[in-house]
Formats: C-alpha cells, structure tokens, sequence
C-alpha cells in the first residue's frame, strides 16, 4: 500500500490541530490523549515496525 506524502502544509496544519487541542483538554488528561491519539495512529498505520521505529526517532533530542 502506497501512502500519501505530506505537504509542509499539511504538517503545519496538523501541528496547529494538534496544538488547539492540547489546549482544550485538562493539563491531567494530555498524555492519555497523546496515547490513544499514538496508538490510534499505529493502527491506521498498519504497520508495527514502522511504528516502532518512529516511537524510537520520536525519542531523539527530547
């Protein structure tokens, strides 16, 4: 299966999303939304080492 590639666009886009909704949800609830928010996205995904390799660079320069 081919994917789509990302415009900066897109990802400025998403990112802008993403950073609205941190707001909008109790400081307590944020990281519970970032996990279901990561693991909804493995799963359309598909791919479990794919995944893991992006948790892996995800973790760089923290």
């Amino acid at each position: 299966m081919e994917h789509k590639q990302l415009t900066i666009s897109d990802i400025e886009t998403l990112y802008d999303q993403l950073a609205d909704a941190l707001d909008h949800i109790e400081e307590g609830k944020r990281e519970l939304f970032l996990v279901k928010l990561a693991l909804l996205s493995a799963q359309a995904l598909g791919d479990a080492e794919q995944f893991l390799a992006l948790t892996r660079t995800a973790l760089l320069d923290l």
